[in-house]
């Protein structure tokens, strides 16, 4: 789907992936955050994880994404939480972003390693900015048993687009990485995040006349959504952040 598409999907959300606002703050407390410290989101959605992060331990930071409506409800996040002087968005290519090297404490992709091509793209991408002694995050799925063809046909993915956990650490390794920690979802989560969505497609397909431009495809996004979140989905795909920092030497 287009991210038109996702823009109305996500509406209703403040955070753009299978995570609860608790396993959030979590995240930050594992990252042992401290005021003044800056953090590069690239692909940041509505910039939830740096504004509130902003608010609750006075870091800062830079978060760049492609989606006009996505920024504009994090810049208004960000003023409501009171930490607009602390964090700023940009639009752009979150792929073809270059930051000040070595210049922020953290960085992180949450959900989005197409950016770089995949997992280890990603990680190429982001250790420029990553000043030394500093963090990556990187959230990714991963399969939680081998999937069968359907499945993958419904989530519209290869069989190496994901790994196992145990395959993700090989992948992290191999990066020249080294995993310190992680907050995988649930099956909560997950539910929170792909139902929500159906409960604002469902409303916005309710007020929005059927020969709008967008109608048909959100609801085929709907159906399709269901049917592969109960039948595949929640079976076999988990999704986690990965707390990494370059391999000891």
């Amino acid at each position: 789907m287009s991210l038109r598409h996702h823009e109305i999907a996500e509406s209703g959300h403040r955070i753009l992936n299978p995570y609860t606002e608790e396993k959030l703050m979590l995240l930050g407390e594992i990252c042992r955050l401290q005021e003044g410290q800056r953090q590069l989101d690239l692909a940041c959605g509505k910039g939830e994880m740096l504004s509130r992060w902003a608010q609750r331990w006075g870091t800062g930071g830079v978060g760049v994404d492609l989606s006009r409506t996505f920024l504009a409800a994090a810049e208004a996040r960000a003023a409501e939480l009171g930490v607009a002087g602390r964090v700023t968005f940009e639009r752009g290519d979150a792929g073809a972003y270059r930051a000040e090297e070595g210049a922020f404490d953290v960085v992180s992709c949450i959900g989005a390693t197409w950016i770089g091509g995949g997992f280890a793209g990603t990680v190429e991408l982001l250790r420029p900015a990553m000043r030394p002694g500093g963090l990556m995050l990187i959230g990714e799925p991963y399969w939680t048993e081998p999937p069968p063809e359907e499945a993958l046909e419904a989530v519209e993915a290869e069989p190496d687009d994901f790994t196992s956990l145990a395959g993700t650490l090989d992948r992290i390794e191999a990066a020249g990485m080294e995993l310190v920690e992680m907050v995988l979802a649930d099956g909560d989560s997950w539910d929170r995040y792909a139902a929500g969505q159906w409960f604002t497609i469902d409303r916005w397909l309710r007020e929005t006349p059927r020969d709008h431009p967008d109608a048909a495809d959100m609801r085929v996004f709907l159906e399709h959504s269901r049917r592969t979140h109960l039948t595949w989905a929640r079976r076999y795909f988990g999704w986690g952040v990965f707390v990494l920092r370059p391999a000891r030497r």
